[in-house]
């Protein structure tokens, strides 16, 4: 079986810490070789990047921004994901190049002309073969991680910086419907874990 490369995508609050598990557990009852991972991260320099970048006292450029998180990425391809898909182990990511595309191409404005350059650079033609993209409405985001952590630097943004995000990960997925699936997560977890494991059953049927 050729190693499948899978995203987790959505903006915050969208349950994706929920339903990794739900993926973390149907991949286990399956005794497949699996490694997750995440973005900003994964390495020893994703993980001091990400340290920097979601610190709310951190001031950065909107380009370097940009260029910070396509750093972290060229070194989570080098040491994490593509060795491990050499070696025929899936990979599940918790975010990757579509955050980039919804916060910083959408939220901050940087062209998608100019994300797209670096994705190509950094990647080459690597794209990831399935993408979940997690939705919900504003509102139960905001709810959602204001019951459940300090904000971080993103997470401070005002209303209408989600609101461009969310169009923007819905955007992606519209023009790319065969790699992304938008999910409901507005419901009962029972429903969204269901819908995830039916995704994968077919995703892994037809590979």
């Amino acid at each position: 079986m050729k190693p499948s490369f899978i995203t987790l995508d959505g903006i915050d609050g969208s349950g994706k810490s929920t339903h990794l598990a739900t993926i973390e557990n149907w991949f286990a009852e399956r005794n497949l070789p699996v490694l997750f991972t995440r973005e900003p991260g994964g390495t020893p320099l994703g993980e001091s990047l990400r340290s920097l970048l979601l610190n709310p006292a951190t001031h950065v450029g909107l380009r370097s921004e940009t260029l910070l998180m396509f750093a972290a990425r060229q070194q989570h391809l080098d040491d994490v994901i593509l060795p491990a898909l050499a070696k025929g182990i899936h990979v599940v990511s918790d975010r990757f190049t579509d955050a980039t595309f919804a916060y910083q191409g959408g939220g901050r404005g940087i062209p998608a002309a100019d994300i797209a350059v670096l994705e190509n650079w950094v990647q080459g033609s690597l794209r990831p073969d399935l993408t979940f993209i997690l939705d919900v409405p504003l509102e139960t985001s905001f709810a959602r991680v204001s019951q459940s952590r300090e904000k971080d630097r993103f997470e401070q943004e005002e209303a209408a910086f989600f609101a461009r995000v969310r169009q923007s990960y819905l955007d992606r997925a519209a023009a790319d419907p065969q790699r992304c699936r938008v999910i409901d997560s507005n419901r009962d977890k029972n429903q969204v874990r269901a819908e995830i494991e039916n995704i994968l059953q077919q995703h892994f049927k037809a590979v």
